[in-house]
């Protein structure tokens, strides 16, 4: 099924922004040392520093998954003090497909590439 990519959308509320900053540190660490199949993990913010966009890709559906155990306590933290959103951008397994719809993430499948 190949590689997937991935946007996250994360507005932090005022307030809330060096509480998101520890908690995105928790996450790049996690990524550094627990997961074997991401291939890219990059966070960027807004002049404002009120949202952020975390561009993810993967080696597969699978990797999204070990990635998703691995930042589960993480996300829930980061979930209670902001908002997320994000895509999928190519074809995720039924098993992927189905924790994706659940949660509202929008997937993307490939349309045209050079």
């Amino acid at each position: 099924m190949g590689e997937i990519l991935g946007i996250a959308r994360i507005n932090v509320p005022p307030g809330k922004l060096e509480e998101y900053k520890r908690l995105a540190a928790r996450c790049m660490e996690s990524v550094r040392t627990k997961d074997s199949g991401t291939l890219q993990y990059d966070l960027y913010f807004s002049e404002s520093r009120s949202e952020f966009i975390v561009l993810e890709r993967y080696r597969d559906s699978e990797a999204v998954l070990e990635h998703v155990a691995n930042l589960g306590e993480t996300m829930g933290e980061i979930s209670s003090i902001a908002a997320i959103s994000g895509e999928i951008l190519g074809s995720p397994s039924p098993e992927l497909r189905k924790g994706l719809e659940a949660h509202g993430v929008g997937i993307y499948s490939l349309f045209q590439s050079m």
